[in-house]
């Protein structure tokens, strides 16, 4: 049960991160030539959706994406609770591309670093690059991400949940305070 929720980000300043980080990514590559994006499982794909979408509206190019589930990488897969396995989808040989991740909440480091170990099993990017639209801090691994939405700080014992429409019906990222809160934006 979540106690209170105090909005962040509403739907039209998410739009405009997204558009940005779309302009940086593309600007970081020097364009879009050997450029793929792979959106991490759940909401990290939609939003490697919506970057694509912006990228060939600006460029005129639809770069390759894909999308990753990393439940069978986690370190906390055996312990004890319930995770739902997705869909791996790399319509593209990530071989020699410029690979950015793209995922909803930077937290520990802990789901990027489940998602690099999976993507080795795909094989070898020239290099991967991390998007993500909230850096909520906290890390306890050595990951930083490349293009970053905003930053949010937060407490460890608050929540940082993004929405986005394809899945929740809304678009917004909120920090909810409560014992209770469901597990996502906690890698």
């Amino acid at each position: 049960m979540i106690a209170e929720e105090r909005l962040v980000v509403p739907a039209d300043q998410m739009r405009r991160m997204l558009v940005r980080m779309a302009h940086e990514i593309v600007e970081a590559n020097g364009g879009t030539e050997s450029l793929a994006l792979v959106g991490i499982c759940t909401r990290g794909v939609p939003l490697a959706q919506r970057l694509q979408s912006a990228i060939e509206d600006f460029e005129g190019i639809s770069v390759p994406l894909g999308q990753l589930d990393i439940t069978l990488y986690r370190d906390d897969l055996f312990s004890g609770r319930s995770l739902e396995v997705r869909r791996t989808e790399l319509p593209m040989d990530i071989n020699g591309t410029h690979l950015i991740l793209v995922d909803d909440v930077l937290y520990t480091g802990r789901t990027v670093r489940a998602a690099l170990d999976a993507l080795m099993d795909y094989g070898r990017p020239r290099s991967i690059g991390l998007a993500v639209l909230v850096d909520r801090g906290h890390r306890e691994l050595p990951i930083r991400p490349d293009h970053v939405g905003k930053n949010v700080p937060s407490a460890a014992d608050e929540q940082v949940l993004v929405r986005v429409a394809e899945i929740d019906g809304r678009d917004e990222v909120v920090i909810a305070s409560s014992a209770g809160f469901r597990e996502e934006g906690k890698d």
